[in-house]
């Protein structure tokens, strides 16, 4: 019983470091122009 007193505030934390992570891929741009990635493999350099 007492292991959940240190997984749970863990797993809480997990949690929010991922919430974290995706608000800032979000908020900075990493998912805006997610056509011109498919198309940039297609083109010869």
């Amino acid at each position: 019983m007492d292991i959940l007193f240190l997984l749970i505030p863990l797993s809480v934390a997990l949690v929010l470091v991922i919430l974290a992570g995706l608000w800032w891929a979000i908020h900075s741009g990493q998912f805006e122009a997610l056509e011109d990635e498919g198309a940039r493999i297609l083109d010869n350099d």
